[in-house]
């Protein structure tokens, strides 16, 4: 990994980690496949600390942008899916 989570200053160190947890289930959905409900439980939290769309857009595209991975096609794809899925992205 050559790139740097993308975070706000601002977040208690809490939410830092709940953050970069979320980033890290995105990166495991691409590298290795992850549980459909993992994924979700970290993404329910990331939006406890992020509720703006507009933010979550702009965090999720700079983590895209660094990483080459897409956390709103993960999260779509777990949202399409049933409890129990494996989530798989290419």
């Amino acid at each position: 990994m050559e790139y740097q989570y993308p975070i706000d200053y601002h977040w208690s160190t809490d939410e830092i980690v709940d953050v970069i947890a979320f980033f890290e289930s995105i990166e495991k959905a691409y590298e290795q496949g992850i549980d459909r409900d993992a994924v979700m439980r970290a993404y329910r939290r990331f939006k406890e600390i992020v509720p703006s769309k507009a933010e979550e857009k702009t965090i999720c595209g700079e983590f895209e942008e660094m990483s080459g991975y897409s956390s709103y096609q993960t999260i779509k794809k777990a949202k399409n899916s049933v409890s129990g899925d494996r989530i798989k992205m290419k």
